[in-house]
C-alpha cells in the first residue's frame, strides 16, 4: 500500500493513536498540540503540592485497560502499569452499609440475594465476554460489529431507560443503586433510552477486570504511548496551536482530534454544507465540576470498607440519583448532585506523601454552569463520611469554564465531546457509515465526537486511521 505524509491536530489519546496507526504503516506523521505537553485531558500533575500526583482529567480506566488500540501497541511493554483496589466501585447508602461492585459476579450478587437472579440475567453474558463486548462498544455503531450476536444481546439490555429497567428488575435498594450509578456515566437523565447500556457495560467491565487506575497517574498512559510514537519516528510539536489548515505542512491525510466547534473554527468554510450545518447544531451536554483534594488521611467513610474502593458514587439511593440527573439535564443545579470520587492513593502509594491521600472528584452540573459547586461536593461526601472536611489539607476546584480554558475540547465542561442525547448517541457526528470523514478528500475527524465517544481508550483515533487507510486502498 502507498504511504505518504500525515498531520494530526490535537495530541489527546485519539490523536496519538491515529498517529501510531499511520506511522506503523510507514507514514511520515507530524502531530501539532497547543498545550506544552501531549495528552489532552489524559494528564496528571502536582497541582496539590510537591510530592502529589493528581489526575487532571479521567482517573479510573475500565475502557483503557481493555482498549484494543492500547493492547496492540503494547503500552504495558512501554512502561504502563495498573493498580487495582479491593473493590472497583462502592455506592454508599444513607440508611445502610455501602454496596459494592466486586471484581467477581458471584461476590456482587451475594449482597442482594433477592435480586441475584435479575442481576445475573443482565450481567453474566457480558461478564463472560467482556473483551468482545468492549470491542463491540468501541466500534462504529453503524455497520457490522466485530461480534454481532453478542451485540444483539447487549442491545436488548441497553435499550430501556435505566430508570425503567432498574425499577422493573430490582427490588432491593442495593442492586438498584449500584445499577443506577453505573448508568449515570452516560451523563444523561436516567429516563433517556439506552442509559441502561452504560449500566450493564460499566458493571460488566467492573466484574471482569475492574476499574483500575494507572500507576503514577493517568499521564503515565500518555507517557507509554509517547514511547511508542518515539520508536515509530512520529514528530510531535507542542505549544503549537493550529488555527487554520493552511498552517499545516502539505500532507495526504489530516486528522483533527477536535470537537465540532473547533472544527468549524479551523475548517468550517471547507466542509460540505450539510456537514457544516450539522456541526453548527451540535449539542454539548452535561458538564463536570471537578475538585481535587489532598487529605491528611483516608476519607472517613461511615462504612470503612468504602476506603478500599477505587471509585465511589456519592448520591444515595437510585431515586435521589435519578432526580439529580433529571435536574441537571433540565439545566438546574441540584442541591445534592451526583458526585463521583476516585481514591487512587489507597492502591497507588506514589500519588501522595506518606500518610496523605489524593482524592479526585467531580459533580455532574448543567452545561456551562458558572456557579461554585465545591461546597455541594464537600457536603455530599461529608454526608457519608462525617469528618471529611476536617481532613482537607489542600484543594483545587476546577469549574466548567476552567476546564474549557485548559482543553478547548471540553466545551462548557462537557468531558464527552458532545451530548449523547437523541440521535447524537448514534450519529456522531453525522449519520454515515464513515463518520470519521469530513467530506473533504484526506480530511478526517478522530475525536470523542466520533464513535465510540468519550473516554481514555484511543479507539476513535484507531477507527479513524483504519478507515482512512481503507479509503486509500479503495481509491
Amino acid at each position: 500500500m502507498k504511504t505518504g505524509k500525515a498531520n494530526i491536530v490535537g495530541a489527546g489519546p485519539n490523536g496519538l493513536i491515529a498517529a501510531a496507526v499511520l506511522a506503523e504503516q510507514g507514514w511520515d506523521v507530524q502531530v501539532f498540540e497547543r498545550n506544552p505537553h501531549p495528552g489532552g485531558a489524559a494528564a496528571s500533575g502536582s497541582t496539590l503540592g510537591e510530592g502529589t500526583i493528581a489526575d487532571l482529567g479521567a482517573a479510573a480506566h475500565p475502557f483503557a485497560y481493555g482498549s484494543r488500540a492500547f493492547a496492540h501497541f503494547d503500552l504495558a511493554g512501554h512502561g504502563l502499569e495498573w493498580d487495582f483496589h479491593d473493590y472497583p466501585l462502592a455506592h454508599p447508602l444513607d440508611d445502610a452499609d455501602s454496596v459494592f461492585l466486586h471484581q467477581d459476579l458471584e461476590a456482587t450478587m451475594e449482597q442482594f440475594p433477592s435480586d441475584a437472579r435479575a442481576w445475573r440475567l443482565l450481567h453474566e453474558p457480558l461478564v463472560r465476554n467482556a473483551q468482545k463486548i468492549l470491542d463491540n462498544a468501541t466500534s462504529p455503531l453503524l455497520g457490522i460489529p466485530p461480534h454481532p450476536i453478542l451485540m444483539a444481546r447487549f442491545g436488548l439490555r441497553a435499550l430501556p431507560p435505566a430508570k425503567v429497567l432498574g425499577a422493573a428488575a430490582f427490588r432491593t435498594k442495593q442492586a438498584a443503586a449500584l445499577f443506577a450509578g453505573s448508568s449515570a456515566h452516560s451523563m444523561l437523565p436516567l429516563s433517556h433510552p439506552f442509559t441502561s447500556g452504560f449500566g450493564v457495560l460499566f458493571g460488566a467491565l467492573g466484574q471482569s477486570w475492574g476499574w483500575p487506575v494507572a500507576r503514577a497517574g493517568t499521564g503515565s498512559i500518555i507517557e507509554a504511548l509517547l514511547r511508542v510514537l518515539d520508536d515509530l519516528g512520529v514528530q510531535i510539536h507542542t505549544g503549537h496551536q493550529i488555527t487554520s489548515l493552511a498552517q499545516l505542512p502539505e500532507a495526504q491525510l489530516t486528522f483533527l482530534d477536535l470537537t465540532p466547534r473547533q472544527v468549524l473554527q479551523l475548517a468550517g468554510n471547507q466542509l460540505p454544507g450539510n456537514l457544516r450545518r450539522r456541526f453548527e447544531r451540535w449539542r454539548y451536554g452535561t458538564a463536570a465540576y471537578k475538585v481535587d483534594y489532598l487529605l491528611d488521611g483516608p476519607i472517613p467513610w461511615r462504612d470503612p470498607r468504602t476506603s478500599q474502593a477505587g471509585t465511589v458514587h456519592v448520591i444515595g439511593d437510585a431515586a435521589r440519583l435519578a432526580e439529580a440527573e433529571h435536574q441537571v439535564g433540565s439545566g438546574r443545579m441540584p442541591d445534592r448532585p451526583f458526585v463521583m470520587v476516585v481514591q487512587p492513593s489507597s492502591a497507588d502509594a506514589s500519588r501522595a506523601p506518606a500518610g496523605q491521600h489524593v482524592i479526585w472528584s467531580y459533580a455532574h452540573v448543567p452545561q456551562g454552569y458558572g456557579g461554585d459547586a465545591g461546597a455541594l461536593i464537600d457536603a455530599q461526601i461529608e454526608r457519608f463520611a462525617p469528618g471529611f472536611r476536617d481532613r482537607i489539607m489542600h484543594r483545587v476546584d476546577t469549574g466548567p469554564a476552567q476546564l474549557q480554558a485548559w482543553d478547548p475540547n471540553l466545551v462548557g465542561g462537557d468531558i464527552g465531546g458532545g451530548s449523547l442525547a437523541g440521535t447524537q448517541q448514534f450519529f456522531r457526528p453525522t449519520p454515515s457509515l464513515n463518520p470519521y470523514s469530513l467530506g473533504v478528500p484526506g480530511l478526517y475527524l478522530c475525536s470523542s465526537s466520533t464513535p465510540p465517544g468519550g473516554g481514555v481508550h484511543g479507539m476513535a483515533g484507531w477507527n479513524a486511521a483504519h478507515r482512512a487507510l481503507d479509503d486509500l486502498r479503495k481509491n
